[in-house]
């Protein structure tokens, strides 16, 4: 079953019939994480990187900045029973839609990600980012297979 994760989104399962995706990563990161071992995954879509910007709209939705929603999608993976070591994390998104040094929020993004995932001891497995279009992301529970989609063109991460 196609579960569609919206921006500042996340969906978690273990049915490996699903097929998690989001669309229109342009700035904001597609991040799943999928644990082989119990076929328990999940996807996030976040725009920011930091909820200090707007505290208030963290507490209202957590999934749309990256330090408080990823926290919450390892929570949520392992409170299904996944392991924190097992978890393969792969990104997309992180583009740079605008100009100017204010504007660089796909690589803000990037950066804030890759710096919580080292406080967690997670290595980022596998990305697609940067560029200034916008991706299509696939995470299939069936396998953890995760696809892209790039302006026409396909990649397994």
């Amino acid at each position: 079953m196609l579960k569609v994760v919206g921006m500042a989104d996340m969906k978690i399962s273990t049915a490996r019939e699903d097929v998690l995706v989001t669309y229109a990563l342009g700035s904001c990161v597609g991040l799943t994480v999928y644990d082989p071992y119990t076929g328990v995954g999940g996807m996030l879509h976040a725009m920011m990187p930091d909820s200090k910007i707007d505290m208030d709209k963290s507490r209202e939705n957590p999934f749309m900045f990256i330090d408080t929603g990823l926290p919450l999608l390892f929570e949520e993976c392992i409170r299904l029973g996944a392991k924190k070591e097992w978890l393969q994390v792969k990104a997309a998104g992180c583009a740079s839609l605008a100009t100017g040094k204010f504007f660089k929020m796909g690589y803000r993004n990037f950066t804030s990600l890759n710096n919580l995932l080292a406080g967690y001891g997670l290595p980022l497995l596998a990305y697609d980012v940067g560029g200034k279009g916008s991706r299509t992301m696939r995470l299939s529970l069936f396998n953890g297979e995760v696809q892209i989609e790039d302006n026409g063109k396909k990649i397994k991460l």
